[in-house]
């Protein structure tokens, strides 16, 4: 009797699982990916022409008058309205090797750990499909990000789906995953827009307030 419970709790042991969320831009990533792209692949006259048409709200941004995530919508649309889709699409392919020279050694180790568990691990970013797609298929995790549209090769200037940060990052990941089959999760963050995200994990890391990151559970993989 006494093995056959001692079987059972091992192989509930074995069987459960756990999630690991990391926000890219100043989490997984060391720098502003968003901004950064804008310069990758526009030119500076093209960039200067359409910045001056919302340099209100650009100052508004910087004031905190104007949120993050409506300037980045903002943003986009402006830059990348109209934009020929195959261009963009090698050219955001191009970039996404350099960000790989720009990841986090240390978060990055954490995600590397959290696969080598078996752990199920997605990026989760406000950032754009365009390149963090080649990236997250580099690194072959999950991803859910801010993801863009296009019709007949062109790029709209709109987003597919809602700018994905604070309770847009909740949501979007209750879509994804059914939490409550996992026995532990993690979330990396580095802003109030990745709290959301956070209050979702027992274990959670916020770049910049935590010292530690937190100690990888690997009992409950190992059955031991």
């Amino acid at each position: 009797m006494y093995a056959s419970c001692q079987t059972s709790k091992n192989f509930i042991k074995q069987q459960a699982k756990t999630l690991a969320l990391f926000d890219f831009d100043g989490t997984l990533c060391l720098t502003d990916s968003f901004t950064q792209f804008i310069f990758y692949t526009l030119s500076k006259k093209h960039i200067f022409r359409q910045g001056v048409k919302i340099l209100p709200w650009i100052q508004g941004y910087y004031l905190n008058l104007y949120p993050a995530h409506a300037m980045r919508a903002k943003l986009y649309s402006q830059m990348f309205s109209q934009q020929k889709y195959p261009e963009i699409e090698q050219l955001a392919w191009d970039y996404s090797h350099q960000l790989l020279e720009q990841l986090n050694p240390v978060l990055l180790a954490q995600l590397k750990q959290h696969q080598d568990f078996g752990h199920d691990v997605a990026i989760v970013s406000a950032s754009l499909d365009l390149y963090l797609q080649p990236i997250a298929q580099h690194l072959n995790v999950a991803l859910i990000c801010t993801e863009t549209e296009k019709h007949q090769n062109i790029l709209t200037g709109q987003y597919s789906s809602p700018d994905c940060s604070s309770e847009q990052k909740k949501l979007r990941i209750l879509a994804n995953y059914n939490i409550a089959e996992y026995d532990q999760i993690y979330a990396y963050g580095n802003s109030h827009e990745d709290e959301e995200m956070l209050n979702l994990a027992q274990h959670r890391f916020m770049v910049g307030q935590d010292q530690y990151l937190p100690t990888i559970d690997t009992l409950k993989l190992t059955g031991t």
